[in-house]
């Protein structure tokens, strides 16, 4: 792509891709000028119908720009529109933003290649971009789009293209939060001066002090091998050089076993631990396909929600992206209609009731051990999630890593006293367009929640699911 040159002021020109993604970026470019086409503003109007999050969005960038429009008369919009003070109406703040937002108020002087066209929306908008390069040899104009494909024709017509990328939240997936840490194998030795110890209802507590618990996050996993081999949780950080931990439960015995699920490594006892401790509100796993992830937290829910009591009943959605091609409209309820959706949890639903003779009561047992369970785990669509409060429940959110932030943000926020939510995903296998591992909204809520101490997360590694899945998951 073309290299933009920083030492001249900079004019963005925004695809309606960006606006469509994040409404808010009208106000992520702090000091620097925006620049929308007429194209930019036909396509919003064709965008804006229905209940989709695009035509949300769309409808909250109208509202944004008839905000900044009030009292404003033809001069003030020739002149380009402060942003500034404009505050972000789902959160309350006020977003950083000095610079002015132009239109195209007149008709420019466009000379595109014969081999783009101006019918066509983005060759209008790199023909735009062309125009203004003309009239302000002073500024570096710059496209911004979500879409590749412009990206490369804006470079083949030496224009600065870059991706929007104000919603990133790391700059490489590899340095997302695992939840886990590795401890020396002189982590006690270097420690016994500043360690102290108790037990408190039949746990065992350590107060540990000292430079290593400065990268440590409120329950966090902490491991160590060899002869003094220990896995442990961070319980409380009380401040930036002294936290609590205790010894984590051992569920990978059959007489401590979450409804006949036993955790088969170290990273799906750690989330066990935390799937089954209620003073987590918040649970992430991650991991690739067959790691555990949805026996996991179901196991944990059937449990606490059967045995324990703790929740009413355990609510389990996704979100519906195909992988192939929609096969079209499904009959049915809401639950009937999400229920080729939710493949995963029949099959778990199945590994959870299998070989269990319920006392001898053979196929008869099973049969009624299924409809007990089908009875308190209910399939919701992420669709109709919008105002509704969850008391007591269990939440299953089964392929986080295909919302955006804010349906993320929507879905954690339905969350009412006594409920539990549990993501599940793999940032690796994103099929919603735009979406990518740094911009995922699973992503955004790992690394937001790492510092709350009622939240917990966990990456698995291993594959548990069969020889055959995990050469495929190594080699394909």
């Amino acid at each position: 792509m073309i290299k933009r040159n920083n030492d001249r002021p900079r004019l963005f020109v925004l695809d309606t891709n960006v606006l469509m993604h994040d409404p808010t970026s009208l106000f992520r470019f702090q000091e620097h000028d925006i620049f929308l086409p007429m194209v930019v503003l036909e396509e919003l109007d064709r965008g804006k119908k229905g209940m989709s999050e695009v035509a949300r969005n769309v409808r909250q960038v109208s509202r944004f720009l008839d905000e900044l429009m009030s009292d404003a008369d033809k001069a003030e919009i020739d002149a380009g529109l402060p942003v500034h003070n404009l505050g972000d109406s789902e959160s309350g703040r006020v977003l950083p933003a000095s610079g002015r937002l132009f239109f195209q108020t007149e008709r420019l002087d466009i000379h595109l290649p014969v081999a783009l066209p101006g019918n066509n929306p983005d060759n209008a908008i790199l023909g735009v971009v062309q125009a203004l390069q003309a009239r302000y040899p002073e500024r570096t104009v710059i496209v911004v789009s979500k879409d590749i494909n412009l990206r490369i024709k804006a470079a083949v017509l030496g224009i600065p293209a870059e991706d929007y990328s104000s919603d990133q939240v790391l700059d490489d997936v590899d340095l997302l939060y695992t939840g886990v840490e590795h401890l020396a194998e002189d982590f006690w030795s270097t420690h016994a001066k500043e360690l102290d110890s108790w037990q408190e209802e039949g746990r065992t507590f350590y107060r540990i002090s000292g430079p290593d618990v400065e990268s440590w996050y409120p329950c966090q996993c902490l491991y160590m091998t060899g002869d003094n081999a220990i896995e442990a949780i961070v319980r409380e950080k009380r401040s930036a050089t002294e936290a609590i931990i205790d010894l984590a439960e051992d569920y990978g015995s059959e007489r401590h076993n979450v409804w006949g699920i036993t955790a088969r490594n170290r990273e799906q006892n750690f989330a066990l631990n935390m799937l089954m401790d209620p003073e987590l509100d918040f649970v992430t796993l991650l991991g690739t396909a067959g790691t555990g992830k949805t026996l996991l937290a179901l196991a944990a829910g059937l449990s606490q929600v059967l045995d324990r009591t703790i929740y009413k009943e355990i609510i389990m959605t996704r979100v519906t992206v195909p992988v192939g091609e929609d096969i079209g409209f499904l009959p049915g309820t809401e639950e009937e209609k999400m229920t080729p959706w939710m493949g995963a949890l029949m099959d778990n639903l199945e590994v959870l009731t299998q070989g269990d003779d319920q006392g001898g009561t053979g196929e008869w047992g099973r049969a009624a051990t299924n409809d007990l369970l089908r009875n308190r785990v209910r399939i919701q669509s992420l669709n109709f999630m919008r105002g509704r409060t969850f008391l007591n429940k269990y939440i299953i959110l089964d392929e986080a890593q295909n919302l955006t932030a804010k349906q993320m943000k929507t879905l954690i926020t339905r969350a009412g006293p006594g409920t539990k939510i549990v993501c599940l995903g793999n940032v690796s296998q994103i099929d919603t367009p735009y979406l990518t591992e740094t911009t995922s909204g699973l992503t955004y809520v790992v690394d937001r929640f790492k510092r709350w101490q009622h939240s917990g997360h966990i990456t698995l590694i291993r594959g548990e699911r069969s020889r055959l899945a995990d050469y495929a998951s190594e080699e394909l």
